[in-house]
């Protein structure tokens, strides 16, 4: 869920930066399936308070609604159903 990158070796006057994924958006395709998930840092999750947590996961469930609506709009668009043989 959450990725860290090593931070940087300071040295010459650079600050040292470490990356963590906060939140994850995930779009799958299987076929014509389409699925879209998300994720919390688990630590961020524990941070917040339960109305934060709360207004997260509402703004989050928007996201994956719209990305994965859009995955879906493009799809159909660049690979339309092919007519059967009966």
């Amino acid at each position: 869920m959450a990725t860290q990158t090593p931070p940087d070796q300071p040295g010459n006057g650079q600050t040292v930066s470490k990356e963590v994924e906060l939140l994850r958006v995930l779009i799958a395709r299987e076929g014509k399936q389409v699925s879209a998930q998300w994720a919390v840092h688990p630590q961020l999750k524990q941070d917040l308070q339960p109305g934060e947590l709360k207004e997260v996961t509402e703004l989050m469930a928007k996201v994956t609604t719209i990305v994965g609506s859009r995955f879906t709009e493009i799809l159909s668009e660049t690979e339309p159903d092919k007519p059967g043989t009966a």
